[in-house]
């Protein structure tokens, strides 16, 4: 299960939201992975004077509303979204990151 999201990110915040997403940061990489999510990227792109992050990920478990609850409750992601959700700002009618339609996959091993 290939996964795209998109949200708004504050023009104020990018320097402190890079740096928070940097390589050396362990942030919730572990838990991430613990709950079958793999091949994690964000992407940050500037329209005008807008600023849009763009995620991608991999979703590789039996269950995904039940690893995306069990994720939600634990501890260390909370926390997390307490730090990074004040520095976004879902699109309209979102309250968070917006899924986005797959449209076009190159599967290379087909």
């Amino acid at each position: 299960m290939r996964i795209g999201i998109v949200i708004k990110l504050r023009p104020e915040c990018v320097e402190s939201y890079k740096k928070l997403h940097e390589d050396n940061h362990p942030g919730v990489r572990d838990l991430l992975i613990q709950y079958h999510l793999f091949n994690f990227s964000i992407f940050l792109h500037q329209i005008g004077d807008d600023f849009f992050e763009f995620g991608y990920y991999e979703y590789k478990g039996e269950n995904f509303e039940s690893d995306m609850s069990a994720l939600a409750k634990e501890p260390r992601n909370k926390a997390w979204l307490e730090v990074c959700n004040p520095m976004q700002i879902p699109l309209p009618g979102e309250n968070g990151w917006a899924i986005m339609e797959q449209i076009f996959y190159n599967d290379a091993n087909k």
